[in-house]
Formats: structure tokens, sequence, C-alpha cells
């Protein structure tokens, strides 16, 4: 007895619902004013403390009254949806789940407050703890309740789908106003990202939609963070001397996983984070990203070519809307990249969507000049496309370009000029890019059979055209061409392009004020979007496929003697074009098809800007 005695009074008193008579008879009384028992209801419900008993009773009373929840007791379903069911017994959740679904049949006024609730379960709820005079916010879920927690927000949502088939239309809106800032925690944004892309499995038409809005984010944090910025920061943590950490940096990496950083003293994966705190944060979005195309596109580890037809349809549909029209991206469209990569039909089909665009003359110029771009660097970076493609390619741009020769010849604008020719010296670029890194393997095997096919197609008349192309192409490409043609006597290229050193662009607006004269060493505002990958994690499922510069030979080198433009920066990279994207130390000149351009237009290509449209550079 005494034993008994003792459990009986050292367990918890049980709570039982006080507010008298059934939840029916409570809710009718407020239709009739009287709100007492109204209120003492929505205050028990509101108990911290309350027990996984009690909740399940009240639930299963809510869930037989659910006709009386109507717009006049929003306050108390607003409260209901607020009940921490997710850190309860598997029972309560079941019973949740059942309340939900039979609250949205019944009263479809509830379809978005629930939606909202479930939405926001998606990132773990958050504490503050102070140390230093810094606040530092973390989780207070460890890694297994979160995943369990998230399965059951997901289960809720097929749910309220499963009871209200529109719930589609209403999902996305709440999605894209819950997405975290890209100034969030790292976990943050991961937990968030993983959870949308878990929606497309069990709702499908939201795919496109879902993708849409993760990739718009990754721009926004793409083009937050410039290649040379994240260089500089790598630079700067490799220094010796560099151990401390800003306040800010120590806020970005807040959330780094304890045990991660045991198991990283003196290995491989401490060097995986990424110096730079938001290139940290797309580098781990990438790498879901990708994952994520892995898992879709490939079952039990064979390709489903149905599966990857249907993602690859949604992810060029948002590659024309929100990649194509960005200037000098870094990292976001490799997920075009990754996915061709799979199965040379579809890095086929993505060479064919550029072709079409870049030569239809009803879009707009700087559209068709940025597909060349990735026309070109396409092509000289990916390993997974072969020779015999390559050769296809070369002859459309190649013969496209003859044909636009013959049309010019004739007419009054046969002269060297952007504005007019923008896509003709885009496209005399992509093939020059193109042949710079395939050469070799286009005169690999059989040396004689290369050159007769490099020789029919006429680089020599393209050169010498009116247009002048060498004079508006990047220096780096136009130099190492010459080098090669000059090699394999192809065409010579040095009387032209000492000719244009002579006739150097203008600019007219400097940072100090008054007129410059400097030589404008990117007429084009070229960029090659498949430039090195630096995203130290998210690079592993890009380097196996990835072409990398092979140093020219002595001999080639000799022919590299002859002058370059000045103000041409060189980087150090291992890449060839030494500073692809050459900078000046002027003003920038927005166009509208640039976020953040680190080149200067000629006035003759795209007109002067009046001074608002000018803004400091930051290098």
């Amino acid at each position: 007895m005494a034993m008994e005695g003792g459990a009986f009074f050292g367990s918890p008193l049980r709570k039982t619902v006080r507010f008298g008579g059934t939840l029916r008879d409570v809710l009718l009384k407020h239709e009739q004013g009287e709100t007492a028992d109204f209120e003492l209801l929505k205050h028990q419900l509101s108990d911290p403390d309350i027990k996984d008993a009690q909740i399940i009773n009240w639930l299963h009373e809510f869930r037989a009254s659910v006709v009386h929840l109507t717009k006049d007791v929003e306050e108390l379903v607003s409260i209901l949806l607020k009940l921490p069911w997710l850190r309860r017994s598997q029972d309560v959740v079941e019973e949740y789940l059942d309340f939900l679904g039979n609250l949205v049949s019944a009263q479809s006024i509830y379809l978005r407050p629930c939606l909202r609730m479930i939405v926001s379960h998606f990132v773990p709820t958050q504490v503050i703890v102070r140390e230093d005079g810094v606040d530092f916010s973390d989780s207070d879920d460890d890694e297994e309740n979160l995943s369990g927690n998230f399965k059951a927000c997901h289960r809720a949502l097929q749910t309220v789908a499963r009871y209200v088939p529109l719930t589609p239309l209403f999902l996305l809106p709440i999605l894209v106003e819950n997405f975290p800032f890209i100034n969030k925690s790292e976990s943050t944004l991961e937990y968030y990202v993983h959870n949308l892309l878990r929606i497309t499995v069990y709702l499908p038409t939201l795919r496109l939609g879902i993708l849409e809005l993760i990739v718009e984010k990754l721009l926004k944090l793409d083009v937050s963070t410039p290649r040379q910025d994240i260089e500089d920061a790598e630079e700067n943590a490799n220094a010796p001397g560099s151990v401390e950490k800003t306040t800010e940096e120590g806020l970005f990496d807040m959330e780094e996983d304890e045990e991660t950083e045991k198991e990283n003293q003196g290995a491989s994966s401490e060097s995986d984070v990424m110096a730079h705190p938001l290139a940290e944060r797309l580098d781990i979005l990438m790498t879901i990203l990708f994952t994520y195309i892995k898992e879709i596109c490939y079952v039990n580890g064979t390709l489903d070519i149905s599966n990857t037809k249907g993602l690859y349809r949604d992810l060029i549909t948002i590659f024309d809307k929100l990649i194509l029209p960005t200037h000098a991206l870094c990292h976001v469209q490799y997920f075009m990249f990754y996915i061709c990569s799979f199965k040379l039909g579809f890095a086929e089909a993505f060479l064919d969507h550029l072709w079409k665009i870049l030569q239809d003359p009803n879009n707009p110029a700087v559209i068709r000049q940025t597909a060349g771009n990735y026309i070109g660097s396409f092509l000289a970076r990916a390993t997974f496309i072969p020779t015999v493609t390559v050769k296809a390619c070369l002859d459309l741009l190649v013969n496209w370009l003859h044909r636009y020769i013959d049309s010019q010849d004739a007419g009054t604008n046969a002269y060297c000029d952007v504005a007019l020719h923008g896509p003709f010296y885009s496209t005399c670029q992509a093939v020059f890019y193109t042949f710079i890194f395939r050469h070799r393997q286009l005169l690999d095997g059989n040396l004689r059979k290369g050159l007769a096919y490099l020789q029919n197609l006429n680089f020599e008349r393209i050169v010498m055209c009116q247009l002048n192309p060498l004079k508006i192409c990047l220096v780096s490409v136009v130099n190492l061409f010459a080098a090669i043609t000059r090699k394999y006597q192809l065409v010579f290229c040095y009387t032209i392009i000492e000719r244009n050193n002579r006739q150097f662009l203008p600019v007219v607006r400097s940072s100090n004020g008054g007129d410059s004269v400097q030589a404008c060493t990117n007429p084009l505002d070229s960029f090659f979007p498949f430039d090195p990958y630096i995203l130290k994690r998210s690079k592993k499922n890009i380097d196996p496929l990835y072409q990398i510069w092979e140093e020219l030979s002595a001999e080639d080198l000799q022919d590299l003697t002859k002058p370059i433009k000045k103000n041409t920066t060189e980087d150090e990279d291992d890449d060839f074009l030494k500073g692809e994207t050459p900078q000046n130390d002027g003003m920038l000149g927005i166009t509208p098809s640039s976020y953040d351009s680190n080149i200067l237009s000629p006035p003759s290509s795209l007109g002067t800007p009046p001074p608002g449209t000018y803004v400091q550079q930051h290098l």
C-alpha cells in the first residue's frame, strides 16, 4: 500500500475539461451571447502545461462539432492552430491530422490559416542565446526530432490537399511569403528549401512554381556574391594570422554543428566551408538542388528518361525566365549544366534551344548575345559533349556567320558596330572560344582530316570581313585564337589585331570626374557562364564533368608575345582567360540586362548613358 500511495502521490494530476457541458453546448452559448464558458475554454487551450490526453479529448470533441467552427469563433480556431502538436505523442499527432482534415473540409475559410501554420514549421523553432553581448539563435530540436516534425508537417499538407483539391493554388503564395531572408542562418535556409522540394514529390503540379521560387532566391544570393568577392574572402581566410573572425562572420557561422567540427579537426571537411557567408549559403543550397535533380532523374540507380524529361522542361522554363536575362551569374546556371550531363540528348536539346534563341531576330539583341555566350561556354567546358556534337554546332554557328556576312556585304551597315551586329560578334566569340578549348580534339587522330575540316570553316573570311570581329571580342580570346590558328596556318590575325590596337574605343566618363580616354576591353559586355565553379561542396558534382583549361605548349605561347590591348586585366587562376571579364577603374555603366556588370560599354554600342545611370564601381 505504501508503494501504491507513493506512486499515486508522485504522479502528476490529470487535467480534465473544466468549462462545463459539451463543446457543442459552449459554442451554442457563445452564439447566444454567453461568453463565460467560451473564454474559459480559450484559456485552457492556451495552457502551456496542457497534457496529451487532454488535447486528444478536446480534438475529438472539436472534430464532432466542426460545423460550429464558423468565422465567429475564428479566435478559438487560431488557438487550436497554435497547439504544440508536433512535440507530442504520436496519438496527438494522428488526432490533430484528423482534426485538420475535418476542419478544412467543413470550413474552407480556414484553409489558408491551416496552410500557414504547417509551413511555419518548415524551419525549426528558434531560441535566443546571448553570449558576450551578442544574440545567437539556435534550434531547440535535435536532428531526429526535426526529421519527425517535418515528416508530420508533410503528412498534414497531404491530408489537407486530399480534402481540398485546390490546396496547391493557395499553398504556393504562402510558400513565397514564408521564404526566409537570404541573411538568415544556413540551417534555416537549408531546412526550408529541403521541405519545399519535398512538397514537389506529392504535389507535382507545384514543382515548376517551387523550383522557380528556389532558383529566384539562389539567383539573389549569386548576384550578391561576385566571384572576386568569394576569391578575396578565401584568400583572406587562408592568409597567415587570419584565424580570428569578425562578429558578423561569427554570427553567420553560429549554427555549425559541434560534432561536425570535432570530426573535422585537422581534416578536409572544415576546408569545405566557404569563407564568404553568403557564398556558404549558396553552396549549401546548390548542393541540395543538385541532390534533388539526381534523385528525381535516377530511380534505383538507373536514369528514368520520363522523369528527367519532365524535370528538364521545368528547368529550361526557369532558365529562360530567370537565368538568361541575368547578366554575369557565377553558379546558379550550373543546374542546366548538371542535368544535361545525364544523357547526351539533353545536352543537345539545350544547345538546340540556345541556338534557336540566338538566330531568332525577334528576340532582344542582348538575349541573343547571352545565348551565344552560353553556347560557347557550354561547348568548351562540358566534357560529356563528344567531338562530333562540337563539330555539328560549329558547322551551324559558322554557316550562320557566313550567311550573316553575305547579307551585310551589300548593305549600308557593313562596318564595325556592336549596336548593329551584337549577336554576330557574340557568335564569333562563341566559335573562337570553342575552338580554343577543343582544337586538340578536333585535330586528334587524323591531323590531315582535322585540318581539312577546320579549313572548310573558312575562319579567314570571318576574321577579314568588314564587321571586324577581332576588334570586338575579348582580347584574351582573340590573342589565343590568333596564336592557335597561326600555328596551324588557318588564318593570320596579327595584322588586323595591330591595326585594331591603334583604333582603341574611348569611354567618356571617369570616376575622377571629367573626361578620360581608356580602352574598352569588353565592348560586348561578354561573360562566360560556365567559368570555373568555385563553391567547395557543390563543385564536387561539377568537377567530374568539367573541362579545365590546359596550358598551351611553348611553341603556342611564342605567338602570344604579340601586343595586347592596354588595360587588359590578367587573372592568376588556372583558367586561360586571365581575367575573363575585364575590369576598368572607371564608372560602371548599368545595362538593362545586368545586375552587377564589371565592365564599361562604349558609347558607340549602347549610347552614352545619362549621368544618373552611373554608379560607383566597387572592386
